[in-house]
């Protein structure tokens, strides 16, 4: 098996999958989301697999959305999108919610190990898994992105509280609303991570995933999967509605920031009250 954004390999039953992109703060390319899929499906099917652990190399879990890195821009000169509407339905469709949603429910265990920059789609992912374990270092960023489990993963007060805002949250934060389960030194991520998994691993996969599938249907039973399927309509309309000509207006002269920098700023304030 050969991957370019990500490493994969197996040991003491837990098939441990790294996204690989550091220089890039491990950004989503369309590439990187490919291999995801694929490294989640070998383990799905190998029987020798009763836990995935998913980490992040280098800094950052990942930076968010592949943007623009050299990387993704000759892959969709390679293969381009349908052009319109239609295309970025489709495109959006797939690789944030369907392999998302596959994700989830996998019929195994997974964790993520999560450290620094956990923004938009790192959050996407991270989500996506039944289990996360925080270093100390983590901070999440929220938003109306494509697969919409903030309200799921916080309550929904926080979640308007947070997102109106558009500010990080921090790992001890985290762990107050139960977005996490664990945080721990940076230093002791993996380690931490792995050390519960192998334990989890050496329980009976038929009834890990007989209690996975349980609690999973206890959410799509309160409409986990339409909630998330009407939500995407959502972010495709707001994301249609950012080529406005004068969507640059909507925010005051001296309030325009990069968003990760008025993120920090709104995130130093919280902290401030």
């Amino acid at each position: 098996m050969s991957f370019h954004d990500i490493e994969y390999e197996v040991v003491n039953r837990v098939a441990r999958i790294t996204t690989a992109r550091p220089k890039y703060r491990n950004a989503q390319s369309r590439r990187l989301l490919e291999e995801l899929d694929e490294a989640f499906m070998t383990a799905t099917v190998d029987q020798d697999v009763h836990v995935i652990a998913l980490f992040g190399q280098g800094e950052h879990f990942s930076g968010g959305h592949d943007l623009g890195t050299p990387d993704e821009r000759e892959d969709m000169q390679k293969r381009p999108l349908q052009e319109g509407l239609r295309g970025r339905f489709d495109h959006s469709r797939e690789q944030f919610v369907e392999k998302s949603m596959r994700w989830r429910n996998v019929p195994k265990p997974t964790i993520a190990g999560v450290q620094g920059y956990c923004i938009f789609g790192g959050w996407i992912v991270a989500s996506a898994m039944d289990i996360i374990y925080a270093g100390n270092s983590a901070m999440f960023l929220g938003s109306n992105f494509q697969f919409f489990t903030v309200p799921w993963d916080i309550h929904p007060r926080k979640a308007k509280e947070v997102l109106y805002e558009s500010r990080f949250i921090d790992a001890a934060e985290a762990l107050e609303l139960d977005l996490v389960n664990r945080v721990v030194p940076d230093a002791e991520l993996q380690a931490s991570v792995l050390e519960y998994a192998e334990r989890v691993a050496t329980n009976d996969p038929f009834q890990l995933r007989m209690i996975k599938m349980a609690v999973n249907q206890m959410q799509d039973t309160q409409g986990f999967q339409a909630h998330v399927n009407a939500a995407h309509l959502m972010h495709i309309v707001s994301a249609q509605g950012e080529r406005d000509p004068d969507y640059a207006l909507k925010v005051p002269e001296g309030k325009r920031r990069p968003m990760v920098e008025k993120a920090f700023e709104n995130y130093e304030l919280h902290k401030k009250r």
